[in-house]
Formats: C-alpha cells, structure tokens, sequence
C-alpha cells in the first residue's frame, strides 16, 4: 500500500510540475562561415544614387514600396496579394495547422458527454433471477472521460502540434515574401521584353531601308545580288527576332496575370522604364546569424525541428502507464416514467492504469523513428542555412559585378554604333563592301540586346538580393511586422476569434 501511495506522490509531483520526456532543445550551430564574403569579386559593391540609399537599414525594416518606387509595380504587387491563389492556400494551411492545433489541445482536458440510452434484454424464465423474462433499463445522464497526463504524452504531442503551426505560419510568411519578388521580377522581364522590341523595331527599319536601296542599286545594275541576299537576311532575322519578342511579351503578361491573380486592370497608374526604376542599391548584407531572424524559411525549417524534437517525448512517454478516469451520474430505471424518481439516480466511477509490457518493439520502433525524425530536421535545417547563405553570397557576387558588365556595354555599344556609322560613310565612298555594313549592323544590335538584358539582370539581382536579406514582408517602412499568421492582406484585417486568438496567434511572430 505503501508503495501505491509513493507512486501516487511522485505522479502528481511530475503533473503539477508539468513534465515531459522531450530532450532540452539545443539549436545546431550554423554551418556557414561567421561572415559573408567580402574580399575578391566581392569587393566592389556599388555606392547608392542620391535619394536611392538604404542609409544603413536592414532589409526587413524596409517596406517594399519604399523599395520599388515605380507606381505601377506598387499597384500589381497591391492586388497580387490579395488574389494570388498560391498565397490563399498558404494562408488556409496556416488555419488548418491551428485548427490542429487546437484538436490536440484539447486532448489535456476532461471530456463531457450528455448521454440517454434505452435497452430491452430477454432471459429465459429459469435464469431470469426476476422472474420476468423481458427487463427494460433507461438511462438518462453525464459521462466523463479524462486521461491523466503524469508523463507529459499529451502535451508533447501538443507542442508539436504547436510547432508545426508555427512552421505553417513562416511558411506562409515566405510565401508572400517569395510573391513580392515573383511579381516585381516578372514586371522587369515585361519592361525588358518592350525595349527588346523597341530596338529590334528600330533595327527592322533600318534593315528594311537598307534592303530597299541595295535592291534599287540592284535592279539598276549597279549592285550586286551578293549584297542584295545580305540585306535581305539582315531584314528577315530581325523580322523573326521581333516575331519571338512579341511571343515572349505576351507570355511574360500572362505569367503576371497569373501572379497577380486576376486581368490587369484598365486603370493602373503609368510606370516607370526599365532604367528609371531606382531601387534601393546598398541595402548592407550584415552577418549570416542575422539570417536566422531575418528569413522566415529558416524559421520554418527550425519550427519544424522542434516539433521534431516534441515528438521524442510523446514517444519516450509512451513507455510509462496511462492513466485515464471515466465517470457516469444519472438516473436509470426500468421504466421511462420513473427516471427522475427519488431513489433512481445512478454513478459510476472507472479508474483506469494501463502498463504496456509487451508491445513486439512497437513503442521502441516509435522511439528510434522519433529520433531518426529529429536527425532528418537537423540535417534540412541546415541545408537551409547553407542555402540562405549560398543565396545571399551570389546576390552580392552579382551586385558587385553587374555595374562593371553594364559600364563595358555601354561603352562597346557606343563603339559599335560609331562602327556603324563609320562602315556606311566607307561603303558610300566605295572603299569597303557592303557585308561590311551588314556586319557593323548586327554586331550593334547583339551588344544592344545584351546590354539590356544586363539592365534588367541588374534589377532582378537587387530585387532578389532584398527578399534573400528577409525583406517584403511590411509594406511602409516603419510599419510594425505583422505575425506571420496574420490575415491575409484584403483591406482591413479581420479581428481575430476567441479561439483563433490562443497561443498560437501570440507565438508565431
């Protein structure tokens, strides 16, 4: 008896100490070097224009309209985040991971069932100890089931419940971080496309008013068919280049239709050129530790660690006794008229210890598979960082270059345009021929495209470099972070419930 009550004593102890069996959280060390590189090509990153300077701020506290100033690309990114369906989806698995949540939760408290049952037996006459060979009993009352958790089961697997809703939660965070950059990139390739079209209509012209005087040279005799057939294939590749351009301007507005989740709208405001978008160039790279509070992949992949981690001690506590209570008070009589007579009401009280002692190895299996679980999300926990880091490295290798590359276009555009010039003034005064011209032609319109297409490289790598730093989740700068279970953002955020309010709401900021 003795030992019965010692055993009593050390379980409520254990309960009113809340204990559990899951291991003491440690947070792995970050598998990147202590610093970003900053020697070699790294060197040289670009000093900011006047009014486009990030003046030292990091990039999670600065809103992304302050970062893309272009009117129009503000108002996509607006309306993207209210009906991108990629984004709702995340938004509702956040709903659907709390609502979990609060399933497992409640598993901790008692649960209360109102009950009625009416039964009819029939005995044989000589084993009926009533005489009576039909009995009838109604019951009319409460029952009560509750499982004590001594071993900390229950509230183990609601932590994981917990963080797996907090992993939800970063996950839809990056989500909408990720869109910001998916639109603003696709609005660049559009910007793009269109002055790929324009110089390719400009070189058209041209081809085709150089066509039409080497034909008239040649159907006078004085030019030759050579020359005639050169023309005509400048003419005719910069007719399919314009062709394949129009293709590509058409499908980079579907792929932004599609992002911003409904047609673009008539009454956008007017944008900005592709070389007058202005974005923020010197936002600082700061410490690869900083990436663990500045990106909410890493926090979801961290998140998810600790559910990991949570799932040890439910298994772990699956090797002691389970405790559970189960009650009944009513009334019961063997008619329905007399349920609520004096002297019909009726209890019952089940305790209940269960001691598991051969189980085939299932609970050690579930043991070392909780284990191997924990080592699994260390190891993707880590990959993360060494991604996160790898991200951020080659965004401030490109940042660091693109200017160099832009500059040499420039300079090897301008050089070929004099070239240009130069070979048609030679093939007027008959000095050189006229493949000369056709070669001068379309080596400016390759360094052209090129040069281009760097512009628009240089954006996208400023654009991914913020959102890689953890930036896009406030719209204003100085604007308070939201959680990142927050609503999704359809005007007004609606007021939270009684019961979405609970913990998790608090906790996944």
């Amino acid at each position: 008896m003795q030992i019965n009550h010692s055993f009593i004593a050390i379980a409520v102890a254990c309960l009113a100490a809340g204990c559990t069996f899951q291991p003491n959280y440690e947070r792995p060390v970050a598998p990147v070097a202590a610093a970003f590189p900053a020697s070699g090509v790294y060197a040289t990153q670009p000093a900011a224009a006047a009014g486009d300077s990030a003046n030292g701020r990091a990039a999670v506290d600065i809103g992304w309209r302050e970062f893309f100033a272009d009117p129009r690309l503000q108002r996509l990114i607006d309306i993207a985040l209210v009906n991108n369906r990629d984004l709702r989806v995340a938004v509702l698995n956040v709903d659907a991971a709390r609502a979990q949540y609060r399933i497992t939760r409640a598993q901790l408290f008692p649960a209360i069932d109102a009950k009625g049952s009416n039964s009819v037996q029939r005995l044989p006459l000589d084993l009926s100890p009533s005489g009576q060979t039909i009995s009838r009993e109604y019951q009319v009352g409460l029952s009560a089931s509750w499982e004590i958790d001594f071993w900390g089961r229950i509230r183990s697997l609601k932590d994981q419940a917990l963080e797996q809703y907090l992993s939800t939660a970063q996950a839809r965070k990056a989500a909408e971080i990720s869109l910001v950059a998916q639109v603003a990139n696709q609005y660049l390739q559009m910007l793009a496309v269109d002055d790929l079209l324009k110089i390719t209509d400009d070189t058209l012209k041209t081809a085709e008013a150089s066509y039409s005087l080497t034909k008239l040279q040649f159907d006078n005799g004085t030019g030759s068919e050579l020359d005639l057939r050169q023309a005509e294939t400048v003419v005719e590749q910069a007719r399919a280049n314009r062709e394949a351009q129009a293709r590509a301007r058409a499908q980079a507005e579907n792929a932004l239709v599609l992002l911003v989740g409904e047609p673009l709208p008539d009454d956008l405001p007017a944008g900005r050129s592709l070389d007058d978008q202005r974005l923020l160039t010197d936002i600082p790279a700061g410490l690869p530790s900083d990436l663990l509070t500045r990106r909410p992949d890493i926090m979801q992949a961290e998140a998810t660690l600790r559910a990991a981690n949570a799932n040890i001690g439910a298994a772990r506590a699956a090797f002691f006794p389970k405790i559970s209570l189960t009650s009944s008070f009513g009334t019961a009589s063997p008619t329905l008229g007399g349920l609520f007579k004096a002297g019909s009401a009726a209890w019952t009280f089940a305790p209940q210890i269960t001691m598991p002692i051969f189980e085939g190895g299932q609970n050690l299996a579930n043991l070392d598979l909780a284990n191997v679980q924990k080592r699994i999300e260390v190891a993707q926990y880590e990959k993360t960082i060494q991604s996160a880091f790898r991200e951020v490295a080659d965004d401030l290798a490109a940042r660091a270059t693109y200017d160099g590359q832009i500059g040499a276009l420039e300079r090897t555009t301008f050089a070929q345009s004099r070239t240009l010039d130069l070979s048609q003034l030679r093939y007027k005064n008959g000095v050189d021929s006229y493949l000369q011209v056709l070669t001068a032609q379309t080596n400016l319109y390759t360094v052209q495209q090129s040069l281009i297409n760097a512009r628009a490289a240089r954006l996208e790598n400023l654009v991914n470099l913020y959102v890689a730093l953890g930036g896009g989740w406030i719209a204003n700068t100085g604007d308070t972070p939201r959680p990142a279970d927050a609503p999704a953002m359809d005007g007004a955020p609606s007021a939270p419930t009684a019961a979405s309010s609970a913990t998790p709401a608090k906790a996944a900021g």
